[in-house]
């Protein structure tokens, strides 16, 4: 199964660039179907009110259950104490399986990573090129997925990238994805020195094509197993392993001093696709 981490959706509100504006599907999933890519993880444009997108991102993968996957988009700041609020919301009425977070609002904060790790939720970061964060929040956070987009940077910085290279060998939690990445020779050094499993396939959908963003990782060169782990089996562990809050009666029996662990609970059929990949996080 051949899955795109990475693919925007929806309106934005900015109306000044094609980011903030409009992220439409129809031509996106028709390029993708004919690359033989099985599903894809869609989150928002830009936009001034996440919650707001994130219902439009839910009523678009609804219409596309069978290929499409909603992450959240929030923002740290202007979201701030409304957080978990939105995301048990996507996560319990719409299904949705992570969390995105850009550098352009601003980095995630606690509170973003806290609800990551109460839901089992991968969080997907776009750094701009802020690679010194990714060092903050891991360490942090052991038990939180961290997935880097564009290795780092969607601008070519080499610094940024070479650092995220650097971080994916040495933080078990952090992985990267690939799309936008032209700077060829890094992903091979990420898949070389940080291994296969660390990095997932991306498109930056629907303003890049899939297609193409696919054939780099055939250009990689790996082998049947290792090529299918970067083109969906990393994915499917990550998302696999997302959980749901516990019921209003079972919270109102927990007691001050026995904690509860929230129970695994598919909370659709992307949870099933593999039981063992589950113990495997």
């Amino acid at each position: 199964m051949i899955i795109d981490i990475h693919c925007h959706a929806g309106r934005g509100d900015g109306l000044t660039a094609p980011w903030n504006t409009d992220a439409p599907l129809a031509a996106h999933l028709r390029r993708a179907r004919r690359a033989g890519i099985d599903r894809t993880v869609v989150f928002s444009a830009f936009h001034s009110d996440y919650a707001e997108a994130n219902e439009e991102v839910a009523r678009i993968v609804a219409r596309h259950a069978d290929e499409l996957i909603g992450f959240a988009f929030i923002h740290p700041v202007r979201d701030a104490g409304r957080i978990r609020e939105m995301v048990t919301r996507c996560v319990t009425r719409h299904h949705f399986r992570g969390i995105k977070v850009h550098g352009f609002d601003g980095m995630p904060t606690r509170e973003v990573c806290d609800v990551a790790r109460e839901y089992g939720l991968p969080l997907l970061i776009d750094v701009v090129g802020r690679t010194e964060v990714i060092d903050m929040m891991a360490p942090q956070y052991p038990d939180v997925n961290f997935i880097i987009p564009h290795l780092g940077s969607f601008r070519d910085d080499f610094r940024a990238q070479q650092q995220v290279v650097d971080q994916l060998v040495r933080l078990p939690n952090v992985y990267a994805d690939t799309s936008g990445v032209r700077r060829f020779d890094y992903l091979l050094q990420a898949v070389r020195r940080a291994g296969p499993r660390k990095l997932l396939f991306g498109s930056d959908g629907p303003w890049l094509h899939p297609g193409l963003e696919l054939h780099k990782i055939r250009l990689l060169g790996l082998n049947q197993e290792d090529e299918a782990l970067v083109l969906g089996g990393n994915a499917r562990r990550l998302l696999a392993s997302v959980k749901t809050p516990l019921t209003a009666k079972r919270a109102a029996n927990a007691t001050a001093t026995r904690r509860i662990r929230p129970r695994y609970r598919p909370a659709n059929p992307f949870a099933t696709w593999d039981r063992g990949a589950e113990n495997e996080i």
